[in-house]
């Protein structure tokens, strides 16, 4: 029997564990992942040349610190951006959320520098562009972990948690919840094939993105009160470090958003790396999805940058995760189990890329592996609408972007929009389960997600006496 049953060592669960330790409490403490410990998730693909589709999970998107510190380690450090928690906790108290957590990432190694903080004459020039050309720019300083530096990072912390008495199971999943009275007891796990139960006080449930699917089918089965949320469905474009000069020395990362005509749908740029590489990650079902990595030494000759079209469906319909994955499966078939990439010249030009057209460009892939062809044969209308008008926005605020060699890979989708109803105290409508995360749909990114576990463990100090 354990007070607290932690599923998902993303930076949810982790740092809902830190702040108990750090406040004292003396609470026994488990805490599951169905990835490996941080040093040894390890991606072959480096080895073989291309994504292999690791079994049982991928080493990118499961285990000890989550998908997004194994991508870019970008800490937002702004309420505007990460997630809709303000709007459950208030703004005040997000930010300072925010700020406290800041000084934990520091304890533990992170950067002193903080990007994205000029504010000179350059950086109203591009807001100036930003506006004339009918986008906002939302102003949020980022420290930059970086893909490799994050490991060390959440290498310390994990041992910081196993030297104070926190006891985690790797390789191990979570396969549903044990209710009794109307209330969560515990959870079952399968550990080598066997599955066991295990019993707590007090659930946190705190799967990630990949674990978003997996949640809501767990709301419909158990009845949590939940809802459908946004679902954002987009590609990742790739243009030369020369085109992105002026926003990547300014701001580091431009956040920029916007609502094209003629639907006027939410869009918005998402984890810019300058000198990056674009990724593929595998999801479950075999599901390939696209993504961006940033290093703190290594640097290539191009910047990856996500743009994303929110969908908020409406009754009777009640599975945007379902339709995500749909247009992801579909673009997967096209690429025979690989990303699609495409330029922005023959989007505009109706005609599919071939292989030999990227090797005579400026701008080379760097996702090697990619399939060069045609991503609107699978993107839905308005979606593609909505990104290519977009970009013409774009256009403006940095002149180039909208060059016809610039590159979009698909699909890039991001699973949290299964939002489970809660309290300012974080209570689900079944006693004794959290949910936390972005696969409570709360939240959407390290920073965010790692606040909301602080809130998590003050409020488990405050009301359930750990």
């Amino acid at each position: 029997m354990y007070d607290l049953i932690i599923v998902g060592a993303g930076p949810a669960g982790i740092f809902t564990a830190l702040e108990l330790i750090k406040k004292g409490s003396k609470a026994s403490i488990l805490l599951v992942e169905k990835g490996k410990a941080v040093e040894k998730r390890h991606c072959p693909k480096a080895e073989v040349g291309h994504c292999v589709n690791c079994k049982p999970t991928c080493a990118i998107t499961t285990g000890f610190s989550g998908a997004g510190a194994f991508s870019d380690g970008k800490l937002s450090l702004c309420y505007e951006v990460g997630g809709s928690l303000p709007e459950l906790i208030g703004e005040d108290v997000a930010q300072g959320l925010i700020d406290y957590t800041d000084t934990i990432y520091l304890e533990f190694g992170a950067d002193p520098h903080i990007e994205g903080v000029d504010g000179g004459e350059e950086h109203r020039q591009i807001r100036k562009r930003a506006i004339q050309a009918g986008l906002k720019l939302v102003d949020c300083p980022i420290r930059h972990l970086g893909t490799e530096k994050a490991q060390s990072l959440y290498l310390a912390i994990q041992n910081y948690l196993a030297d104070n008495g926190v006891e985690m199971k790797f390789s191990t999943e979570c396969e549903n919840l044990i209710l009794e009275d109307g209330a969560c007891v515990g959870v079952l796990l399968r550990e080598n094939g066997e599955l066991k139960e295990y019993r707590s006080r007090q659930v946190v449930v705190a799967a990630g993105r990949r674990g978003a699917d997996w949640l809501e089918k767990l709301c419909e089965a158990h009845g949590i009160a939940h809802q459908p949320g946004t679902v954002d469905i987009g590609v990742r474009v790739e243009c030369r470090n020369e085109v992105m000069e002026q926003v990547n020395r300014v701001l580091y990362e431009s956040k920029l958003i916007g609502y094209p005509k003629p639907w006027k749908n939410k869009v918005r740029t998402f984890c810019q790396n300058p000198g990056g590489f674009v990724a593929q990650e595998n999801y479950d079902n075999d599901l390939a999805v696209v993504n961006g990595h940033s290093y703190k030494d290594l640097k290539s000759d191009n910047t990856n940058l996500a743009i994303l079209v929110s969908h908020n469906f409406t009754y009777p319909f009640n599975q945007p995760i379902a339709y995500a994955q749909k247009v992801g499966e579909l673009t997967n078939m096209l690429g025979d189990g690989r990303i699609l990439v495409q330029r922005f010249g023959d989007i505009l030009d109706g005609k599919r890329t071939w292989e030999k057209e990227l090797s005579r460009s400026n701008l080379k892939p760097t996702l090697k592996d990619a399939v060069a062809g045609d991503i609107t044969s699978a993107m839905p209308y308005r979606a593609m609408v909505n990104i290519i008008e977009f970009i013409k926005m774009l256009d403006h605020v940095v002149p180039g972007f909208a060059s016809s060699e610039t590159l979009l890979y698909s699909p890039e989708l991001k699973f949290y929009s299964n939002r489970v109803k809660m309290d300012t105290n974080l209570e689900t409508s079944i006693p004794g389960l959290h949910c936390l995360g972005d696969s409570s749909g709360w939240t959407r990114g390290l920073m965010m997600a790692s606040a909301m576990g602080v809130l998590m463990g003050r409020k488990l100090m405050e009301l359930h006496n750990f």
